[in-house]
C-alpha cells in the first residue's frame, strides 16, 4: 500500500568520528537539509550509543530523517542545489552511508 508522505532515513559511518566531527556532519544537516521545499518533519543527531541492546545497530555516527509530503518533494530534493552543496561539503568524511526511504501515513 502506497501512502502519500515519504520517509528519508540516512545513516552515516563516519572515517573521522570523533565528538567534534560529529557535531560538525549534524549541523550541516541543519545548515543545508532542513529547510528543503516540501519537509514536514526533519531531524539529524548522533546515535544513542548507550543503547546496546542485540537488536540496535551501532555501526552509525549520525542519523539524517527527513519526512516529505509526497515523492515528487524527496525527488527534487535529491537534485536540489543544497544537497548537492552538503555532500561535496561532507562525502571524503564517510566511510558508509545507507539510505532507508519508506511510505509513512
Amino acid at each position: 500500500m502506497k501512502e502519500n508522505n515519504l520517509a528519508h532515513n540516512v545513516f552515516f559511518t563516519l572515517k573521522d568520528s570523533s565528538e567534534a566531527s560529529v557535531e560538525k556532519l549534524v549541523e550541516e544537516c541543519y545548515t543545508y537539509l532542513k529547510d528543503a521545499p516540501g519537509v514536514i518533519a526533519f531531524y539529524a543527531g548522533p546515535i544513542v550509543a548507550e543503547n546496546k541492546r542485540g537488536v540496535n545497530i551501532t555501526d552509525f555516527q549520525v542519523g539524517l530523517h527527513l519526512v516529505f509530503s509526497n515523492i515528487e518533494y524527496h525527488d527534487q530534493y535529491q537534485v536540489s542545489e543544497k544537497h548537492n552543496v552538503f555532500i561535496d561539503r561532507n562525502k571524503d568524511n564517510w566511510a558508509k552511508v545507507r539510505v532507508f526511504d519508506t511510505y509513512v501515513k
